[in-house]
């Protein structure tokens, strides 16, 4: 991806946010250069990875494979410097623009469709040796218990959410003629490193062509800040 593409996609992840009524931490807006010479007392946002995280998983068009996030809290299961048991992420999905099927081998989630359109979401059970599942399975939403088949579709309007348990395998986008979808993400802790298993093999963060200056850094690029 060009960093100008990033830049744009960040400004208008911003400014939807904004619109939607959410509040980011203040650190959120810290340019690029700045976090160079920020010091210990921010390194829970950088060892966490804390903060932006915009992703086209490798295919180079992120309209159709993409997301952006912005982490805004986390713990870890291997830092006791780090105790929280919990994470917290928004997700910002576009119309038609797929986040690619996989599942977590340990955390458990809820995706909650905090604004816009409708969030689409196609859900298998993964089988034993990690494919997908031809069995019916239960999901959790807002409470209420139900049945679906490999594959089926659940729809979610605003305010509307699901538990993803580890091993459920999950795709999902912004339903067409609705807008973009502002989701929340409420978990237990978040590995990006360890705890996704794509369907078929992705590239977690992007490739990056400097054509212009960042002009905020994302959660993987704090450490070659410094």
């Amino acid at each position: 991806m060009k960093r100008s593409e990033i830049n744009k996609i960040l400004t208008d992840a911003y400014a939807f946010i904004e619109a939607k009524g959410f509040r980011l931490p203040v650190w959120a807006l810290t340019p690029a250069a700045e976090w160079a010479v920020r010091g210990a007392e921010y390194d829970e946002i950088r060892d966490l990875g804390l903060g932006w995280d915009v992703t086209d998983y490798g295919h180079g068009k992120f309209a159709e494979i993409g997301l952006t996030l912005f982490t805004i809290r986390n713990g870890s299961a291997s830092d006791p410097r780090y105790p929280k048991p919990y994470a917290e992420k928004l997700l910002i999905t576009r119309e038609n623009q797929v986040c690619p099927c996989h599942f977590h081998q340990r955390k458990r989630e809820d995706i909650i469709n905090r604004g816009g359109g409708i969030l689409c979401m196609r859900l298998w059970q993964s089988s034993e040796d990690g494919g997908l599942s031809a069995d019916n399975f239960e999901v959790n939403s807002d409470g209420v218990n139900m049945t679906m088949r490999p594959g089926d579709i659940l729809r979610l309007a605003p305010g509307e959410s699901v538990t993803l348990t580890p091993g459920l395998y999950h795709s999902f986008w912004a339903e067409a003629g609705g807008g973009t979808v502002l989701a929340g993400e409420v978990s237990s802790v978040n590995d990006d490193l360890s705890d996704n298993h794509f369907y078929t093999e992705q590239a977690r963060f992007p490739v990056i062509e400097e054509d212009e200056s960042p002009l905020w850094l994302l959660c993987s690029e704090y450490k070659s800040a410094k």
